[in-house]
């Protein structure tokens, strides 16, 4: 029949089993563990139409539940006591050749205990002893006449038990041959007995084995098939399928996937499972990447990478568009940068958004990147030095294929470029792969296997060209960018960077309690020397911002002030930029920390988005207004203030207004709503009627946590899109703490 229904357990310690008709969602949640559950399962009971679902969980309050569900409510029958144990997985099957249902407990206690239903209550009948250290994963398997029961455990083994029906005994002749040892019981319902033995170990992980699990059952002819087929993922970095040999019958490992074995910050495996026919495999790494492989259909023996959704696994900071609107970079407390650009498949219209490199994978949480020019950014963490990356030859000639723009318009001068990036043995920095580079091999004959040295070899780098997203292992070691540069003058983490818009100059701010540390620190491109130190501020910047036409900056603040500073005449190092305007005490309107703010396209006005629920539009930022001595006077709000309803944690303007002149203003706020305004000045004095709410993106898809940067895009007109349709469409990249990154088609006529 059709899955129509899963369960789940959380840490909410809850269970909630989901059932789907047509496209109606249905949820009945199973309260009653006091304590995260992590381990569920769930078998039908077929005899009895009424008491269709026999429900098994475990979790951190050492008990096991038991609960049925009744037509479309659910309770537990039954709670199962382990004292101080853990039960780290459980799984429930049927006893072979009847309905008697059997629970397998798999924890701490480096034992398996085996319940069967009698009257109504589960007792237990068995214990098998065998693994030394804690058990991770239980799965049955119903074959024919006999029942079998893999467990892996964290002594890097795992054991296939089998449990079949025992006949009534004979006398035996005593000999000397060697017989396996049998656990007997015998079940009162039935009057059957039933015996238990070890039908193999398998060895093969080099360390702890987090999760079995057996191919799934299919129907064939009528009746249901089980493949002898296991899979085992393991924090060895490898994902083992494993069979029964032919003509031995001796359990061999089959194929043995082995990814990322060298480069990235990783740990193994959690947790893998089949495709319903077995063709796939899917796992899952500690540091939430998905992993997918396809059984090649010519040779069976050769399973390849595919192409899986990635993401960031922690909250996203930062989120910047390239400045031709072809390809984003986010940044995040994961400690990675990860680059998203549209998959345009040849001879198919639909385009796709996946990540298509990795350029940093660092060792602190990453908190803000600007964009410099094309391909170069710099980004900041939790560190006091700011990084600056160049893309190299290796990633401009993929993202050509995988975007199908031509190389001609990506990039001039190839030539002096590196090949790629890798990050030596005992380096932190990526470290530039020139061509030259990767020729030298060590001997294979000699003893160089066994020199520390050659085990750690330098570079992990490897050149592919790919037409295609990039798999997993790919994405951790061979798309880093090469590390130009690094800028120190900081004395606390970086906590936000700026560049202008002609990428001469890089501004940017590190955390503050003193107005010493808060100071704003203004950065040339070309000598990537430090052009000028802007102290005001008495804490944190928490947002930099060049006007588009370049002759202001403007600051924001926890001390709940924002400055404005103007571009004078150049000297010959670079340009000098003086504080024209800013509020204090007595002028400030917001009354809580300043997160978020953005410029008008035409430079003349800016926006400030608060902790308080304000947003504000200041102005006019006028060259020929603003004189030396009356800066301060002249630039006021030119806005009501708004209320957005909770605190505003981004702000953003489109660099395209809507047809009839108005600016068009994006509202991220901390309950991870996004909110669309429009406003434009009417009259001399600001008027609430200026504002008009255009739209609020609803709840399914806006964040689930707070939105931490919201970036427009420039240039909607080249990529790929026709300009009838970017006339009409604007793009919003959106980023928050629920992990995401998001991108928002917004139609400016029906704004």
């Amino acid at each position: 029949a059709s899955e129509t229904e899963l369960i789940s357990g959380g840490s909410d310690k809850q269970l909630i089993l989901w059932e789907w008709k047509d496209t109606l969602v249905k949820s009945i949640p199973l309260k009653g563990h006091t304590e995260a559950v992590f381990a569920v399962d769930a078998v039908y009971q077929s005899d009895e139409p009424d008491l269709n679902l026999l429900i098994a969980s475990a979790a951190s309050d050492s008990t096991v539940r038991i609960w049925s569900q009744h037509g479309s409510e659910a309770k537990c029958i039954e709670i199962l006591q382990f004292g101080n144990g853990f039960v780290m997985d459980v799984c429930l099957s049927f006893l072979p050749g009847s309905d008697v249902p059997i629970l397998a407990c798999g924890g701490d206690d480096c034992k398996i205990s085996l319940f069967i239903q009698q009257n109504g209550q589960f007792q237990k009948m068995l214990i098998l002893p065998g693994h030394e250290n804690w058990i991770r994963g239980v799965e049955w398997a119903a074959c024919g006449e006999d029942l079998f029961l893999a467990s892996c455990a964290q002594d890097c083994l795992i054991r296939i038990w089998k449990v079949y029906a025992k006949l009534k005994q004979i006398p035996e002749i005593e000999d000397d041959s060697i017989k396996l040892k049998e656990n007997v019981f015998t079940v009162k319902d039935a009057d059957t007995s039933y015996a238990v033995s070890l039908e193999s170990v398998l060895a093969g992980h080099e360390n702890w084995v987090y999760a079995v699990h057996w191919q799934p059952s299919f129907s064939r002819d009528g009746s249901m098939q089980q493949p002898m087929r296991i899979l085992s993922a393991s924090m060895d970095k490898t994902v083992i399928i494993w069979e029964p040999d032919k003509e031995s019958g001796v359990w061999l490992e089959q194929a043995s996937v082995r990814v990322g074995e060298v480069g990235g910050n990783t740990l193994g495996f959690f947790d893998c499972q089949f495709s319903p026919d077995g063709s796939m495999i899917i796992a899952h790494a500690f540091h939430g990447a998905l992993h997918l492989w396809k059984q090649a259909t010519v040779n069976e023996e050769e399973w390849t990478p595919e192409v899986v959704i990635s993401g960031h696994f922690n909250s996203v900071e930062d989120v910047k568009w390239d400045p031709e609107g072809e390809f984003i970079i986010s940044v995040g407390s994961d400690q990675t940068t990860r680059l998203f650009a549209p998959w345009k498949r040849k001879e198919e219209t639909e385009v796709t958004w996946h990540e298509i490199a990795r350029p940093q994978v660092h060792g602190y949480d990453l908190r803000c990147l600007a964009m410099i020019g094309r391909f170069e950014f710099v980004s900041g963490a939790d560190e006091k030095v700011l990084r600056v990356f160049r893309a190299p030859k290796n990633f401009i000639e993929n993202f050509s294929n995988i975007t199908g723009i031509p190389m001609e318009k990506l990039c001039s001068q190839q030539s002096d470029l590196p090949e790629g990036a890798t990050v030596p043995a005992l380096g932190l920095s990526n470290k530039a792969v020139f061509e030259g580079d990767m020729t030298f091999q060590p001997d294979e004959d000699e003893d160089s296997f066994n020199t520390i040295s050659n085990q750690y070899p330098e570079i992990y780098f490897q050149p592919l060209i790919l037409t295609e997203p990039p798999p997993e292992d790919h994405l951790l070691q061979n798309t880093l960018w090469p590390e130009i540069q690094k800028l120190y003058g900081h004395g606390y983490e970086i906590f936000c960077v700026a560049c202008n818009n002609s990428n001469t100059v890089i501004a940017s701010a590190c955390k503050a309690s003193k107005k010493e540390h808060a100071a704003i620190i203004l950065w040339s491109t070309t000598s990537w020397k430090i052009l000028q130190s802007l102290s005001f501020h008495n804490l944190t910047v928490t947002q930099l911002a060049f006007s588009p036409d370049d002759s202001f900056l403007l600051a924001v603040s926890r001390d709940r002030n924002w400055s404005l500073w103007r571009k004078q005449d150049s000297s010959e190092s670079g340009p000098v930029f003086t504080c024209c305007a800013y509020t204090d005490k007595n002028t400030a309107v917001h009354s809580r920390i300043i997160w978020s703010c953005d410029w008008t396209p035409d430079s003349k006005y800016f926006i400030t988005g608060s902790r308080d629920k304000k947003v504000i539009i200041w102005g006019h930022c006028d060259l020929s207004v603003i004189t030396e001595g009356n800066e301060l006077g002249s630039i006021k709000p030119c806005s009501t203030v708004l209320d957005a309803g909770d605190s505003v944690t981004a702000v953003g303007i489109s660099r395209v207004l809507t047809p009839d002149g108005r600016y068009i203003v994006a509202v991220g706020l901390e309950n991870g709503k996004i909110i669309l305004y429009t406003w434009k000045q009417s009259g001399k004095e600001p008027a609430q009627a200026d504002w008009t709410t255009s739209a609020e993106i609803d709840n399914s898809q806006s964040h689930a946590l707070a939105v931490k940067r919201l970036c427009w895009r420039r240039h909607a007109g080249r990529a790929g899109h026709n300009d009838e349709s970017s006339s009409k469409w604007l793009q919003l990249a959106s980023c928050g703490a629920d992990h995401c990154v998001k991108i928002f088609d917004v139609n400016r006529f029906a704004l």
